[in-house]
């Protein structure tokens, strides 16, 4: 947004400085004045402060004082125009904007912060978009903000290696915290930050390098995301066993009730009333034609394909898979 208003700056100026060129060099070719004369009958003519002329005036120099007296109202008028709106959109109208969005993120709570808007963390807001979870994104970029703003994101303005600007994002309230940023060290510096500034934050990051990992994790990141690895993973996989990653790759965990195939529900949606049944008694798969795949424990282990005795458990999760008209089915049971 700033190159923008700079751009139109610097054309308001050239053309303020051409029209004062112009009348200079005409008065001074066209009636033979003195180069002080010339200055001075332009001066007052693009100002139009209504001074008398050095002398009369032929038909020719007044059919030039009135093209010039046009032409520098025009431009002039384009120059205090869009300087005018430089200022207020810089200092005024930014300046709300910014404060508006301040008060909206301060009464946000359990919500996710993510540092960096590069590729990743703009598929991690894509994601967090489909779920309806709140979020505020901590980004350096003027222009990605100015953009992303206008779509209702919530953005904050700085460099997420430091304490203040995670503060303003509502470190003290969020659930989650991903660490995007391209640079590891960077990465590093935040997760260390913000475990300090709020020890039951979850700490997702990513890493470039392999050797960060473990220095992420000692640092406080509760899961270390290797994207380049993961990448070539899949694509060695699509090598070894196509059919079955082919298979997976068509499972959708997001998006709308047309692709979504996998789903995860949590102890209280399934028992609201807080008593733990077993799997069996649930009978989620008659209900919705949903098949439990997968059980997550209160301590955080997960059992796939748990057996139908299994309890669930409070604090617990289950993982679902079926077909998007049967998700939708489950989530309107259990208004997930």
């Amino acid at each position: 947004m700033r190159r923008i208003f700079s751009s139109k700056i610097a054309i308001a100026l050239s053309l303020l400085l051409f029209i004062f060129s112009v009348g200079v060099f005409g008065y001074r070719i066209m009636s033979d004045y003195s180069w002080t004369d010339a200055f001075y009958m332009t001066v007052i003519t693009i100002t139009t402060v209504g001074y008398g002329t050095i002398r009369d005036l032929s038909p020719s120099e007044k059919l030039f004082t009135s093209l010039l007296i046009l032409s520098s109202i025009t431009i002039g008028g384009y120059a205090i125009s869009v300087i005018t709106e430089y200022l207020l959109s810089k200092n005024n109208i930014g300046n709300f904007k910014r404060k508006k969005v301040q008060q909206k993120i301060d009464t946000l709570k359990d919500h996710v912060i993510v540092c960096g808007y590069g590729r990743n963390g703009k598929q991690a807001v894509h994601k967090l978009e489909a779920y309806n979870k709140e979020y505020v994104v901590i980004e350096m970029n003027e222009d990605i903000i100015a953009r992303e703003q206008e779509e209702g994101r919530f953005f904050i303005e700085g460099n997420a290696v430091e304490d203040e600007i995670l503060l303003k994002a509502g470190l003290k309230k969020a659930s989650t915290l991903i660490c995007a940023l391209p640079s590891d060290a960077d990465n590093l510096f935040v997760v260390l930050s913000a475990r300090q500034l709020n020890s039951d934050l979850k700490i997702i990051s990513r890493a470039t390098e392999e050797t960060s990992f473990k220095k992420l994790k000692l640092a406080g990141a509760d899961n270390v995301i290797l994207p380049d690895k993961i990448g070539g993973d899949h694509m060695a996989n699509l090598v070894v066993t196509p059919d079955l990653v082919e298979f997976l790759d068509n499972l959708s965990v997001s998006g709308n009730a047309d692709s979504i195939n996998v789903e995860q529900i949590p102890f209280e949606k399934v028992c609201p009333n807080g008593v733990e049944l077993a799997i069996a008694a649930l009978d989620v798969r008659k209900k919705t034609g949903c098949s439990i795949i997968g059980y997550k424990t209160p301590e955080g282990d997960y059992i796939v394909n748990p057996e139908p005795s299994l309890v669930v458990r409070k604090d617990s999760k289950l993982i679902l898979i079926g077909r998007p008209e049967q998700i939708e089915s489950l989530k309107n049971l259990y208004d997930v």
